[in-house]
């Protein structure tokens, strides 16, 4: 992990001090709330249905185990307790599909207490909300999977400290999103973001960076199409610095729902790539050859990259290769004493590793009784322990809300999983139609239109059997509460999406979505199935959906996402028809921008 300088401490602690001063003043009343609302939003502080909402950023994903803790410490601590379902008790985290974690019960009163301690631990929600550049995000397995050209952890990193507190870039026209990838499987969503920027060697075996710009959900779905193919690694600041100035000069600010960039590159098109590439060789043109301030140096990239190796406990014990050897016989021993559950874990939850003795290990965040991504304060502790214990106090928080273990051995899954079991964090249901994207939804969000949670434990109690969840294979569904798209609803191969219909939940149903993997082919926005359906009918579509994928299916190698490809979406029309009530004829029309789209605070 990176290792924070004196700077990067003193930083943190400075702003939370600086808030702290904001609060005060608030409170006091010598700022009003409209005064106040800018200041905590540019650190996490939202308002929600109910309580304030405060966003933490996780870099990249990367977390520690005492930061783990520090955050089980918040939820424990300041997240409100007391009676009411979980959502209304309290002390519970949620992560999100950026690789941030959310607590909803916080009292407004309290949240300088909470920015000093996370700042203790190097934690903080900078830049989680407002018209700047967000988190940046990438690869759950970055560093450390198998089909990884160029670790994208380092440069992720620099782009962090870049993008902190630009002062030409804290006032973009809306939010601003990138994500960072080195491998080639795309498991970050990068053509869904403003910016996604794909690591590779050119031919010489040169490092650059393949950028794509303008991604983006919301009301109106648009993969980011490619503005260049290769911008070498020392120069990627100043060609980001080209994109996200042109987007500050000609970005819409008179109207908010025309205002992100994927608005202007779909209106502009080649003038828009055209302003860009003026801009970066101006920029470049600034400073003689090579003397850029912005141009990453060698020495600057091994400062960064220096946290970024094998721990060094993970080192020593791949170096004794006896002992580990020796270890894994007496693990596999005992894991064939309970077979097939133990078989069906590693199958769903274990992934190779670049290293062969190790795996990665995904602590399944998906399970009843709590929503998709959600995880008490007493699971994070138990997390914290798991990573200290089995992968040298690190963990990753990944794109599909779940927590990921980089460094465990081989020899020690067995033990993992018994441990991971008994915690209700080893369904082996990962890559399932129970491993679902969820947003908080009507529940929590002042912004939702309909509520996500319910759905979502229907969804998990309709298809529970772990057999069925196998026959049915490989398949994303993802939910959104509103068309801002949480969830991620456009990108799943089902998605739903929550929508009001004269004050009652409604929801579209839509098929064939892709984030860009290879289970999932090219990033694509799915297509709606037809008129809404009703909150007690919406389950039973997908069910109806699923029905109709094994009845057609070339063979059950036939994966859910090829077989709408293949059959188009009106293949499903008239299965998902006979579930409607006689009311359907009331439901809004099925299109994905039906509701207007609202913009978070």
């Amino acid at each position: 992990m990176y290792l924070a300088t004196d700077f990067d401490r003193s930083f943190v602690h400075q702003r939370a001090r600086q808030y702290r001063d904001q609060l005060e003043r608030h409170l006091s009343g010598e700022l009003s709330a409209d005064e106040f609302r800018p200041l905590r939003l540019q650190n996490g502080w939202y308002v929600q249905r109910h309580a304030p909402m405060l966003r933490v950023a996780i870099p990249y994903g990367e977390v520690s185990s005492r930061q783990l803790r520090t955050l089980a410490r918040v939820a424990r601590e300041f997240d409100r307790q007391g009676a009411g379902t979980p959502e209304e008790r309290g002390g519970f985290g949620h992560f999100t599909t950026r690789q941030n974690i959310q607590f909803n019960w916080i009292p407004l009163e309290r949240s300088a207490d909470v920015m000093d301690l996370l700042a203790d631990a190097q934690l903080h929600g900078i830049q989680t909300s407002g018209n700047c550049i967000r988190n940046i995000t990438s690869d759950s397995l970055a560093g450390i999977a198998p089909d990884e050209t160029v670790d994208p952890r380092p440069y992720c990193e620099i782009l962090r400290q870049w993008s902190t507190l630009h002062p030409e870039f804290a006032f973009l026209p809306r939010k601003f999103k990138l994500a960072v990838s080195g491998a080639t499987e795309d498991r970050a969503a990068l053509r869904w973001h403003d910016i996604g920027l794909q690591l590779h060697r050119n031919a010489a075996g040169e490092v650059g960076f393949e950028v794509f710009v303008g991604g983006g959900m919301g009301r109106t779905p648009v993969v980011a199409p490619r503005i260049a193919a290769f911008v070498p690694w020392h120069d990627i600041l100043i060609y980001l610095e080209a994109i996200v100035r042109s987007y500050n000069r000609f970005g819409r600010r008179d109207n908010l729902y025309k205002a992100r960039i994927k608005i202007l590159v779909k209106a502009e098109g080649e003038r828009f790539f055209e302003a860009v590439q003026s801009e970066y060789q101006a920029l470049l043109a600034e400073h003689p050859a090579g003397q850029h301030p912005q141009r990453i140096t060698d020495a600057e990239r091994e400062r960064v990259s220096a946290g970024f190796g094998v721990p060094a406990a993970v080192q020593a014990r791949l170096n004794a290769a006896t002992a580990a050897a020796h270890h894994t016989t007496d693990a596999v021993a005992a894991a064939g004493r309970e077979a097939p559950a133990y078989t069906r874990w590693q199958a769903r939850n274990v992934q190779a590793h670049r290293l062969a003795p190790l795996r990665a290990v995904t602590l399944s965040l998906k399970r009843a009784g709590l929503p998709p991504g959600d995880v008490t304060a007493d699971q994070l502790d138990a997390a914290a322990s798991l990573a200290e214990r089995y992968s040298a106090g690190e963990a990753r928080v990944t794109h599909e809300q779940n927590l990921l273990l980089p460094w465990v051995h081989e020899s020690d899954l067995h033990a993992l999983w018994h441990e991971a079991r008994a915690l209700g964090m080893a369904t082996p249901n990962i890559g399932t139609l129970t491993d679902m994207i969820a947003c908080p939804g009507g529940d929590l969000c002042a912004l939702a239109n309909a509520r996500s949670l319910p759905i979502a434990a229907e969804i998990t109690a309709r298809f529970d059997d772990l057999e069925d969840l196998e026959d049915i294979g490989n398949l994303d569904l993802h939910i959104s509460g509103c068309i801002n798209s949480c969830g991620h609803h456009h990108s799943g191969h089902i998605g739903i999406l929550g929508v009001d219909k004269d004050g009652s939940e409604w929801y579209q149903l839509t098929l064939g979505g892709s984030d860009g993997s290879h289970l999932s082919g090219d990033t694509v926005a799915g297509k709606v199935v037809g008129p809404a359906f009703a909150a007690d009918e919406i389950v039973d579509a997908v069910d109806a959906v699923i029905q109709t994928y094994r009845l057609h299916r070339q063979s059950t190698a036939e994966r859910f996402v090829d077989t709408v490809r293949r059959l188009g979406v009106t293949a499903f029309r008239a299965p998902t028809d006979a579930v409607r009530s006689t009311t359907a004829a009331a439901a809004p029309a099925g299109r994905s921008d039906t509701q207007p789209e609202r913009a978070l605070p």
